[in-house]
């Protein structure tokens, strides 16, 4: 028995000179946001809001109300508790999570930054000093669907950072149990304190601290999230920092003849298994290869796992682009910005230096957006909804910050007085001429 055809929906890059309905759809899609729907962040403001007027109670009330927290309404997770789980975890996940904290490492080493020095001028010296921050929050999405991978993401380069404390918030699920297999993550990269909530409630714990519990406010929180951890984040940011505003997982694939529809439709269905608003594109100029991976995608849905969820996720969210030609399909996905990128296409590496906005790229047959997920050492956690035209993925740098450290000598400082002097006075700000002046006064 033939499996059934699956029927994406296409889009024709081209007919958008013509058609403005067709115009509108790519102008949509390139300028998407990642920032939620206004009714959420005006709940998020409320729960926030609530968090900090009332500290522990407060989140305790969110996660009875919202869920995410522990069914004894505790909200820490002792050093002990995530040592035995630790030392519980089945000897093959523990050796695949071993090998991901590894390679995470690795490369996460290759971005500390260093401080340096620069001399101006003879007696103006300027030091650009790296300073690792005191407390770091990490969320990491739990309950229902845990993902220790992106515990690990967080808290790995945290700690080749040197950050003073790094704390991890994550939910129970919904008979307020924790994943062990997350717990035990946490126990092999020494997290430092484990507060157990989730959504915007999470957020605000890191963010304003719980009191009773003797937990601080953090420098800043990374992680990925949801709809209302994303607009949590935006709302504490400027009373603490953040790394980046991430919303649904998306991915994109561009692809040619050479690539093995096989393999693309395991692309698309491995990002599929995200949910309905993560979105799998497969942009290409080759109408008969796209119609190859529709019926690969039939045929691998057949026996696929979860195959009631993907079928819900391709009809939302994926989508066939077709371009007049190669170089319109590169400037559609620099266009685009995607979160994660798969490049399979002939004359690979040239493709690849056009290609200037993804958070992170996967190139050639043997580079699966999922071997990024968990163990090529690279950070998944990246920016979504075009963001990536502007910001990269989690690194190392966003677990710091840069110190000015200017050292100015008497002759350097007569060096630059002219044009301190001059542009203060242009600028109308005489005191700040005066404090040049006075240096020098009584002096030849």
């Amino acid at each position: 028995m033939t499996a059934p055809i699956v029927s994406l929906r296409h889009l024709e890059l081209a007919r958008a000179a013509s058609d403005p309905v067709v115009a509108a759809e790519v102008r949509a899609l390139v300028r998407r946001g990642a920032v939620p729907d206004p009714k959420v962040r005006e709940g998020t403001r409320a729960i926030l809001a609530a968090v900090k007027a009332g500290g522990d109670v407060a989140v305790r009330e969110a996660n009875g109300r919202y869920g995410g927290g522990r069914a004894d309404g505790s909200l820490l997770v002792t050093k002990a508790e995530m040592e035995a789980a630790r030392d519980a975890l089945p000897p093959r996940i523990r050796a695949g999570l071993e090998q991901m904290i590894e390679n995470i490492r690795r490369f996460a080493e290759t971005e500390l930054p260093r401080t340096k020095a620069t001399t101006i001028v003879p007696g103006v010296v300027i030091e650009r000093r790296w300073v690792p921050l005191a407390r770091v929050g990490v969320y990491a999405p739990g309950g229902s669907a845990a993902y220790p991978s992106s515990l690990l993401m967080g808290v790995v380069p945290a700690k080749v950072a040197r950050v003073g404390t790094v704390v991890v918030a994550s939910p129970a699920d919904a008979e307020g149990r924790l994943n062990q297999t997350l717990l035990g993550a946490a126990g092999l990269v020494g997290v430092d304190q484990f507060i157990v909530a989730g959504g915007a409630q999470a957020v605000g714990a890191l963010a304003y601290g719980l009191p009773e519990a003797g937990i601080d406010p953090v420098d800043r929180i990374v992680g990925p999230g949801n709809a209302w951890v994303t607009a949590a984040k935006l709302e504490v940011f400027g009373e603490c920092g953040i790394d980046l505003p991430a919303g649904p997982s998306e991915v994109m694939v561009i692809a040619d003849g050479t690539a093995d529809p096989a393999h693309v439709a395991s692309d698309l269905l491995s990002q599929a298994e995200h949910g309905p608003d993560s979105p799998a594109l497969l942009v290409t100029w080759d109408a008969a290869f796209a119609a190859a991976v529709e019926v690969e995608l039939g045929r691998q849905l057949e026996t696929a796992a979860r195959r009631a969820i993907l079928e819900r996720s391709l009809a939302a969210g994926a989508l066939v682009v077709l371009s007049a030609d190669r170089s319109a399909a590169l400037d559609f996905v620099n266009a685009y910005a995607p979160e994660h990128l798969s490049v399979v296409v002939a004359d690979v590496e040239e493709a690849v230096a056009r290609l200037v906005n993804a958070g992170s790229m996967f190139v050639g047959p043997y580079a699966p957006e999922s071997a990024g997920d968990y163990a090529s050492g690279a950070n998944h956690v990246l920016p979504t909804g075009g963001l990536a035209r502007s910001s990269g993925a989690l690194s190392t740098e966003s677990y710091g910050k840069f110190i000015q450290v200017q050292r100015i000598t008497r002759d350097g400082l007569a060096t630059i007085r002219d044009a301190v002097e001059a542009i203060s006075e242009a600028e109308g700000l005489i005191a700040h001429k005066r404090a040049v002046e006075l240096r020098f006064e009584g002096e030849p």
